[in-house]
């Protein structure tokens, strides 16, 4: 049984991922997780493929055992795996709750690496993973601490097992997109501390780059030329100018 794993597909980026998966690949089913059931059930209306809708909450370890026993009960090969399931929160690190940023990792890092290693037994040459970083991966972003650390994790973890994988054909990307309008902000924003945005790019935008990246064997996909340049920028810089940047344009000086 050939399938493709979706983590997140509940909404916004997941659920993008899991439609254009649905279409890109043939497949016997497409296995989709998120904590909203209601949502993922009507996935079904929107494949082709049958979707198996998992429930589970990824932050919670029993879940991510949850996905090893299936694996290793239902024997599939994974295609393609995308890690679309994550959160954040902006303001300042004192201020926000302790356990709400703890879990920010929970989610955005343990969880991933977990289902990526989980998988991996399941996967042959031409198979594919996919890893959702951020804009954030390539600098620490004040206000946005936590999140932008854990994508930085998932960034350098993506690499990183890429190249090891290398050897087993197996090809791993980072999609590293600036600013999607997606209910990441329902969650993430509850006040002005970030109120600068330059420029905004749509879930469905970013994920017909990353396929196309993707079918390249990118390792790593950014949509938008001004993304791309800022990214090559921050690079360059020193890290304490690239924040205070950053601070200002939020209006922390």
């Amino acid at each position: 049984m050939k399938i493709a794993v979706i983590t997140g597909a509940s909404s916004g980026m997941g659920r993008e991922f899991a439609k254009a998966v649905d279409k890109a690949f043939g497949l016997d089913e497409l296995w989709v997780i998120a904590r909203r059931a209601e949502r993922l059930e009507s996935l079904r209306q929107e494949c082709r493929t049958p979707v198996r809708a998992l429930c589970w909450d990824l932050s919670a370890p029993e879940n991510q055992h949850a996905y090893k026993a299936l694996l290793e009960e239902e024997k599939p090969e994974i295609k393609v795996l995308v890690n679309a399931a994550g959160y954040g929160l902006f303001g300042a690190a004192g201020d926000l709750d302790v356990e709400n940023q703890l879990g920010i990792v929970a989610l955005n890092d343990t969880a991933l690496s977990a289902i990526c290693l989980y998988s991996l037994p399941y996967m042959q040459s031409g198979d594919a993973i996919v890893n959702l970083g951020s804009n954030s991966s390539w600098q620490p972003v004040p206000y946005m601490t936590v999140y932008a650390a854990s994508k930085a994790y998932v960034l350098s973890f993506s690499r990183a097992l890429g190249r090891e994988l290398k050897t087993r054909g197996i090809h791993v990307m980072c999609v590293c997109p600036g600013w999607i309008k997606t209910e990441f902000f329902d969650r993430a924003k509850h006040d002005d501390t970030i109120r600068y945005f330059d420029r905004w790019y749509t879930a469905e935008q970013v994920v017909e780059r990353a396929m196309k990246d993707l079918r390249k064997k990118k390792t790593v996909s950014i949509l938008g030329f001004p993304v791309r340049m800022q990214v090559r920028l921050v690079k360059l810089l020193p890290v304490r100018l690239v924040m205070n940047t950053w601070c200002r344009q939020q209006g922390k000086e």
